[in-house]
């Protein structure tokens, strides 16, 4: 080749080469640009899915257990981040008060009433499969009895009806610092757990007290209460101002406070019957001797809203020929699968199709006597005019049925649904009540007992006025 032929065919390599470098360069420098971005990228998400200190303590953990590396769970952080903070704090965490629409602003005497089945220490050891999805921290006593007691004095509560206790002691120490007094019944037989009520000593003074063993009427050993409780005259003349005086009505404000935990077994109601017509005997017995017709009632009876058990409280009356007595709570308790189960509304439907037509079932007479309380007789009756404190307050389609009560006061991995209820006598009226958890919450945190809340059942809550308080303002 010639040499100058050379040298140009030298120059053009060089060049190429040269430009070969640089471009090589150039696109080693976007690469390492695009990497820095997307380390800086990766920071900011990992960043992003901290547990916020706001949040659910609930929704914190499952964060940490998860990893903030988790690409799914940056999915369902940035998804969540989408919907309004206000909406999640609310249904997360937090139980809302629903007030009525009438105005109680004027009136004095108010009562807030608490029914909570705090479930029992020994309950819980005992039925393991109850809490398959319940980490066993959340179990533990000396925390659940924490978070009651947390809860409960958030609630600014003047009355206490409590099932399930078997640590009296724990909690009467507990409370009596907060200025309740208690009472406690445990029940007879085997069980440890039983019935307390406490009230704020400040408010009311304890006229009597007695208890139902249910064992000495054939009706097993399950247990109840009852209060005569009389406001303290003092507190009432505090709100009083000094232009307006005291009517009788004022100086003898008393209640019967009724405390209960119904039999579970579902196919015995002929048992459920006859614990739930004597109680009601004995309270509306004591109104009357105490000049105190005013009731409330708090309780764990074990049937579910619209059974013949609902329909004996709220209406009064019952001819147990018309319904088969294993159906008298219609709670059924279904497979543990630890979540495959169908809920109360489920099964209600078919329930009522099937007593839409006469029916009567086959009672024996050992079953009718337990039952009513008398040989031959198919009709029960009580005398007091009950109303339930959370139909008396609309609420939300997404924690209450199409009737008014709540969708669900008990969730474990067997059941959930209601059983928990406050009744009051028509000469109370409610002015407020907590609703409880919105079912697709409670779906999501798996069961309870959890992180928030110390029992296998939600707290009923409400605030109670004396109907003729409107007589005086």
């Amino acid at each position: 080749m010639e040499p100058e032929k050379q040298r140009r065919t030298s120059s053009e390599d060089t060049r190429a080469s040269a430009s070969n470098k640089r471009k090589h360069s150039s696109i080693a420098e976007r690469s390492q640009r695009h990497k820095k971005k997307r380390r800086k990228t990766r920071k900011s998400e990992s960043e992003m899915v901290k547990p916020d200190p706001t949040r659910s303590p609930t929704l914190s953990n499952r964060f940490f257990e998860f990893g903030s590396s988790s690409s799914r769970t940056r999915r369902k952080e940035r998804s969540r981040r989408r919907e309004p903070s206000s909406n999640r704090s609310s249904s997360e965490s937090s139980r809302n008060w629903v007030s009525s629409s009438h105005d109680f602003s004027t009136y004095r005497d108010k009562i807030v009433f608490v029914s909570y089945n705090i479930l029992g220490v020994e309950n819980a050891s005992k039925h393991p499969d109850l809490y398959c999805k319940v980490p066993r921290r959340f179990l533990e006593w000396d925390r659940r009895k924490t978070l009651i007691h947390e809860e409960i004095n958030r609630y600014d509560a003047s009355i206490l009806c409590l099932q399930e206790v078997d640590r009296f002691d724990d909690l009467d120490n507990l409370f009596q610092k907060d200025g309740f007094k208690g009472v406690y019944k445990v029940r007879t037989g085997e069980a440890d757990d039983g019935c307390a009520i406490f009230w704020k000593e400040e408010l009311f003074t304890l006229l009597h007290q007695e208890n139902i063993e249910f064992q000495n009427f054939g009706l097993r050993n399950n247990v109840a209460q009852l209060c005569v409780l009389k406001m303290n005259q003092d507190l009432s003349e505090l709100d009083v101002d000094s232009q307006t005086s005291l009517t009788p009505t004022t100086k003898s404000r008393s209640l019967v406070i009724g405390n209960i935990h119904v039999l579970f077994n579902p196919n015995r109601g002929d048992v459920k019957l006859g614990q739930v017509r004597l109680f009601l005997e004995k309270a509306y017995k004591l109104s009357r001797e105490w000049g105190c017709i005013p009731v409330i009632i708090g309780g764990d009876l074990n049937s579910i809203p619209q059974s013949p058990m609902y329909q004996f409280m709220a209406s009064s009356k019952l001819d147990v020929r018309h319904y088969d007595r294993r159906r008298i709570s219609e709670q059924v308790q279904h497979p543990s699968q630890c979540g495959s189960f169908r809920s109360q509304n489920e099964k209600a439907s078919s329930f009522w199709t099937s007593i839409s037509r006469p029916m009567l079932y086959r009672w024996s007479e050992e079953e009718l006597q337990l039952a009513t309380g008398s040989e031959g007789v198919t009709y029960l009756q009580h005398h007091l005019k009950l109303c339930s404190a959370y139909l008396g307050v609309p609420g939300s389609c997404r924690t209450r049925d199409d009737h008014g009560e709540p969708l669900a006061t008990s969730y474990h991995s067997k059941f959930k649904g209601t059983v928990d209820y406050i009744w009051h006598t028509e000469e109370l009226v409610p002015v407020r009540v907590l609703e409880t958890l919105p079912v697709n919450i409670l779906k999501r945190i798996g069961g309870l007992p959890n992180e928030k809340w110390g029992s296998d059942h939600l707290a009923l809550v409400c605030e109670l006025a004396f109907i003729d308080d409107c007589d005086r303002t």
